[in-house]
């Protein structure tokens, strides 16, 4: 399922050329990011934290395609896949989008820990809402 949320360029994310400070792109990202992962499966960070479960990103890679200036309004995405590998980890495939056109795209991959330290999983709660999922090979 993808998951979408539009959001405006601000005066205080564009640099000197007149565009977004490429550190913004992944900032949206990640804020559209964290509502998918509170508002469809169901994890959500402060509760989990208290609890002891710390998600957690281990790698990403963004393509910047076009750039954003102010007051531009752009959709953020978000699709969830499981490890096609099986390991303990999901992956983000997320874009930025401006009238349709993409304007940067990103695999963002991360897992859960234990607040006490251990190794990478994923909590039984969060595996029940991913039985649709599909995986992706990174």
């Amino acid at each position: 399922m993808e998951y979408s949320k539009n959001y405006t360029a601000v005066d205080k994310h564009i640099d000197v050329q007149g565009i977004m400070d490429g550190l913004y792109y992944p900032f949206y990202m990640e804020e559209c990011r964290h509502d998918y992962i509170r508002e469809i499966l169901g994890f959500d960070f402060v509760q989990q934290a208290e609890n002891g479960v710390f998600m957690v990103l281990s790698e990403y890679k963004i393509k910047f395609i076009r750039s954003l200036k102010k007051d531009d309004n752009f959709d953020v995405t978000c699709t969830v896949y499981t490890d096609a590998q099986g390991l303990p980890r999901l992956h983000f495939k997320q874009s930025i989008l401006k009238n349709g056109k993409i304007m940067a795209s990103a695999v963002f991959t991360g897992t859960c820990i234990p607040a006490t330290g251990g190794r990478p999983y994923l909590p039984e709660e969060l595996k029940a809402n991913l039985t649709d999922a599909s995986s992706l090979e990174v």
